[in-house]
């Protein structure tokens, strides 16, 4: 059996490392790569740089996302059985340029031909609008043109392979269908129900082929895009201020910076204890 990546890091020596250690402006920032299998009835395997990264990687899977320091990387998609990057080649390899702190999405998927190929796709994240999520959907499919509709209503239109569409929508419920460019039935996909959730990218991708009948879909969310609050209310006493930065230090205080606030709270009640002896 060939061997599995196994990618993990101690979030908590990486944030103290951070704390002791200020980053430089000119320090690179990693690029997150996620890799979706998008093409029906083939089981492959994923290699970077000539290392296999992914498995028995199957159709319909997400795996990632990967965090890579950037630079351009050589992937080669094989046969699950390959014994290298250049053996049972399905495709590649090509080259991937992942820039300083950038967000993307590998798709193995079909072209319009049903031949197999890959496009590698930038995620948006951008802040989004309070109140507001975002929509993309990318078609990677066997397919024609295809129109987007909620409901009944057309929301994307002429989409095609291997491109995308993305909207910015207030945070509800929709009911997406995929339909041939300029139709409304029968539906290729769906309807199916999309959460468009505040300060979440939300990715769907068409992908499979119309004439052999395997069209499916796939969902990605990048989440952590929120709108900064503008101010905190702070009340006639400021409470809310202290409730807000004492829950901010806790989710990255611990460790060295846990103890020196541990001790500085000792040292206070202390010094109020000997102040009301007095």
């Amino acid at each position: 059996m060939k061997p599995r990546l196994i990618a993990g890091a101690a979030a908590g020596a990486v944030l103290i490392a951070a704390l002791a250690v200020p980053m430089s402006a000119s320090a690179a920032t990693n690029a997150q790569l996620s890799v979706l299998h998008g093409i029906p009835g083939v089981t492959v395997d994923v290699w970077v740089n000539g290392a296999l990264t992914l498995n028995d990687f199957k159709p319909g899977t997400l795996a990632g996302p990967l965090s890579l320091a950037p630079a351009t990387y050589s992937v080669a998609i094989t046969a699950s059985d390959a014994t290298s990057a250049t053996d049972k080649v399905v495709i590649g390899p090509i080259d991937l340029p992942l820039a300083d702190g950038g967000n993307y999405t590998a798709v193995a998927h079909l072209d319009t031909a049903d031949k197999p190929t890959a496009t590698l796709f930038t995620n948006d994240i951008s802040k989004t609008a309070p109140g507001q999520g975002r929509l993309t959907v990318r078609h990677v499919a066997a397919a024609p043109a295809v129109d987007i509709l909620a409901g009944t209503t057309p929301v994307i239109s002429g989409l095609t392979n291997p491109n995308e569409k993305v909207l910015n929508l207030p945070a509800a419920t929709v009911s997406a269908s995929v339909v041939a460019a300029g139709t409304t039935t029968p539906a290729l996909l769906g309807p199916a129900d999309v959460p468009i959730q505040e300060g979440v990218n939300t990715i769907v991708y068409a992908y499979g082929s119309a004439a052999n009948k395997t069209l499916a879909l796939a969902v990605q969310t990048i989440t952590g895009l929120h709108t900064p609050p503008a101010g905190v209310p702070a009340g006639e006493t400021g409470a809310a201020a202290r409730a807000e930065a004492a829950q901010n230090l806790s989710t990255v205080g611990f460790g060295a910076l846990g103890l020196l606030l541990a001790a500085a709270a000792v040292l206070m009640v202390a010094r109020r204890s000997g102040a009301a002896r007095r």
